[in-house]
């Protein structure tokens, strides 16, 4: 059975999902985004660069507290095998990728919206999961806070880089400059 701490983990996912989904619908930040995020793809890149590196924080924190012996986190074991958080990172991906496929998310009503932004949350979360394991992709080896881990660091800077330009850059500052003319 999965250990106390990947229960938390989980836990903390969900609630950081149901907090973004209730801050994106209930509050006037949904509108707000809209505003300056006209473009619906890139706000589901907004999204996911957010639910991204959210994600990375938690979890590095997570290890962190794993690796010193802080209650009550330690390693996810099924059976006495060491199970890596890139798993369920990869998990997430695949079930991302296949709503996406059956075109989950992609019409106007509402609940399609609902579904477009927890898709895209679920999709940063599952990238941030995978990719801060990067290292071990590359030696087949638990390096993680060793030097050769600085690969995952790497790897997360890349493509929360790549998320962050396509989202962040020059039209969403160009929209904001207009509206203050």
């Amino acid at each position: 059975m999965a250990s106390f701490g990947a229960w938390i983990l989980l836990l903390i996912l969900a609630a950081g999902t149901c907090l973004l989904m209730f801050l994106l619908h209930r509050t006037p930040l949904g509108p707000l985004i809209h505003e300056r995020i006209p473009d619906r793809p890139r706000r589901r890149l907004f999204l996911a660069s957010v639910s991204f590196f959210l994600t990375f924080a938690c979890v590095r924190g997570m290890v962190f507290c794993i690796t010193h012996d802080i209650p009550p986190f330690h390693f996810i074991l099924i059976k006495g095998r060491h199970i890596h958080h890139l798993m369920f990172g990869i998990l997430i991906l695949l079930a991302v990728g296949y709503g996406w496929l059956c075109d989950l998310g992609t019409g106007m009503g509402e609940t399609s919206i609902l579904a477009s932004r927890l898709m895209s949350i679920l999709y940063g979360m599952g990238a941030a999961l995978t990719l801060d394991e990067f290292a071990l992709w590359l030696n087949l080896k638990d390096v993680y806070w060793a030097k050769e881990g600085r690969s995952s660091i790497d790897a997360i800077l890349l493509f929360g880089a790549l998320l962050a330009i396509g989202t962040w850059g020059a039209p969403l500052f160009t929209g904001a400059k207009s509206n203050k003319t």
